[in-house]
């Protein structure tokens, strides 16, 4: 835990790539402190349509899915901090945004097989 989710604007693929979204996103959750590095889980989703401000922007969503229990102090800390990584790479006209959402303990289950 946590599952991090990145939706991108394939646009992006001349300034980015995949990789560098993951491992931005990757850094500023482990540098919350927040979790083991071993349980952190980056995956990231290009989309071809999308629909921004004119079409101008293209765009950066990230979804951080933890176990819920944490205080909102620390989940804007660990959003601030995936944000300011994803900050640091090459881009322009792009939104980016980021949310924590939380998932019930007693409706999450897992395997590892």
């Amino acid at each position: 835990m946590p599952h991090c989710i990145i939706e991108y604007s394939n646009d992006l693929a001349e300034l980015v790539t995949p990789r560098e979204l993951i491992d931005a996103v990757y850094a500023g959750t482990e540098e919350s402190k927040m979790f083991e590095n071993d349980d952190i889980k980056v995956r990231a989703i290009s989309y071809a349509h999308h629909k921004t401000v004119n079409d101008k922007y293209g765009f950066i969503h990230v979804t951080l899915k933890t176990l819920a229990g944490r205080s909102w102090l620390k989940k804007q800390k660990l959003s601030g901090l995936v944000l300011n990584k994803l900050a640091e790479l090459p881009s322009f006209n792009i939104h980016i945004t980021v949310e924590v959402l939380e998932m019930e303990v007693a409706s999450y289950s897992k395997l590892v097989k």
